[in-house]
């Protein structure tokens, strides 16, 4: 797909989305605008939070996506949880959701919405057993490396790339299925998102911030075409 085809297809969502997501925050009523989640549990909800103006600026200036220059952060009892297409979970250790929290996060998802969840390290045992709470009659399952959502934009014949080594696993990449539309998507060994942070934070080589920079752009592009 050419570069301009492509372009207008994100146009089209972006337009299209108006219509259920486009009064975030006060922002360009026509820009696509990410939330990080703020959830209970003890664990670091804002890790989620610095590593998206460098990701919301690669995506601003390497795609056609309409995006808006500011993240949000959203708690899953606001109402202005409907108000985001797209939701950004992250962290390193303890996640609860409450019973209205995961009643209102599924109802969030089946609606149209999307939640990208990237295990900092520490959170696998924790996302897993409170999406069941989400999703009780649905089980993680691995994406073959042939799935459109490494191939949307940038191509990743092989998966997702890995950014950084914690327990010498390959890294993988897990979803939810509702409906037949993936409806969350869940990164675990590779860390995509400490990838996204500003060069100091980590001393990251470019060549692995570009590829966790560029695979962000594919899940978001994946998300907003679906």
């Amino acid at each position: 797909m050419r570069r301009g085809i492509r372009g207008g297809l994100w146009a089209m969502v972006a337009a299209a989305l108006l219509g259920t997501f486009g009064e975030a925050a006060g922002q360009d009523a026509h820009a696509v605008t990410l939330a990080a989640v703020k959830y209970g549990g003890g664990g670091d909800w804002y890790q989620a939070q610095t590593p998206l103006p460098n990701f919301i600026r690669f995506v601003r200036e390497n795609t056609l996506i309409d995006v808006a220059p500011e993240a949000k952060v959203v708690e899953l009892t606001s109402d202005k949880l409907f108000t985001f297409p797209f939701l950004f979970l992250s962290g390193h250790g303890n996640v609860r959701l409450s019973r209205d929290e995961a009643a209102r996060l599924r109802r969030y998802l089946i609606g149209g919405g999307f939640l990208y969840v990237d295990d900092d390290y520490g959170i696998d045992k924790y996302i897993r057993r409170e999406m069941k709470k989400v999703f009780p009659e649905l089980e993680f399952v691995e994406l073959p490396f042939g799935h459109e959502i490494y191939h949307t934009h940038f191509e990743f014949s092989n998966g997702l790339p890995k950014i950084h080594e914690h327990d010498g696993k390959p890294p993988q990449g897990f979803g939810l299925i509702y409906g037949g539309r993936l409806l969350v998507y869940y990164t675990y060994e590779t860390n995509i998102s400490d990838g996204w942070e500003s060069p100091e934070v980590h001393h990251d080589p470019p060549e692995k911030r570009r590829a966790a920079l560029q695979m962000g752009a594919n899940i978001l592009a994946y998300a907003l075409m679906h």
